[in-house]
């Protein structure tokens, strides 16, 4: 899966921030430096945009969350968490996500797409072969599907770094093994 990652390069970053919490907090009890993330995702290539997409509580405690991404240059779209009868609650963004990715390929040379989910599949076959883009996927290995890997151009498994990658990262055994 090696690439050639050239400065001229224009490159958009589209991060599933829910998925990566989750990913981080199950593995290493511990947050996501996404300012390390986007540093080496785009390694030295000329950015053109960067969207987390996040959800929003009724508390509105990830506020100070959505300022820490905004002074990195990551653009936030949010979302409302749905509660439904009963308790179950949904936060998905996968679907905007990825008509964000469609819209702006023809823009890009390369989508780096910062998520595991093995949803994320088909729009990596579709951005390679439709729009001729080149598809890098960022994650945590332990917890990201391994068709996700496989479809994908490169692979940066943030697992492989977890001091650099997750704030406050002790070192220490990982609780799971989570590939679908």
């Amino acid at each position: 899966m090696a690439i050639i990652k050239q400065k001229g390069q224009r490159v958009g970053v589209f991060i599933d921030a829910q998925n990566l919490y989750h990913s981080a907090k199950n593995l290493y009890h511990a947050k996501v430096n996404f300012e390390s993330i986007l540093e080496d995702s785009v390694a030295g290539r000329t950015l053109v945009r960067a969207i987390a997409y996040v959800i929003t509580t009724e508390t509105g405690e990830e506020k100070s969350f959505f300022d820490a991404l905004e002074k990195l240059g990551i653009e936030t779209k949010a979302k409302d968490l749905q509660i439904f009868y009963g308790g179950a609650k949904k936060a998905d963004w996968d679907v905007g996500l990825a008509v964000d990715a469609m819209k702006l390929a023809p823009k890009l040379d390369a989508i780096i797409l910062v998520a595991g989910d093995g949803d994320y599949v088909p729009l990596v076959e579709y951005l390679k072969w439709h729009s001729g883009i080149q598809v890098e996927v960022v994650s945590f290995g332990k917890s990201t599907s391994s068709k996700l890997i496989e479809s994908a151009d490169d692979f940066l498994d943030l697992s492989d770094k977890p001091d650099r990658y997750v704030i406050g990262y002790k070192g220490g055994a990982v609780r799971r093994n989570n590939r679908n």
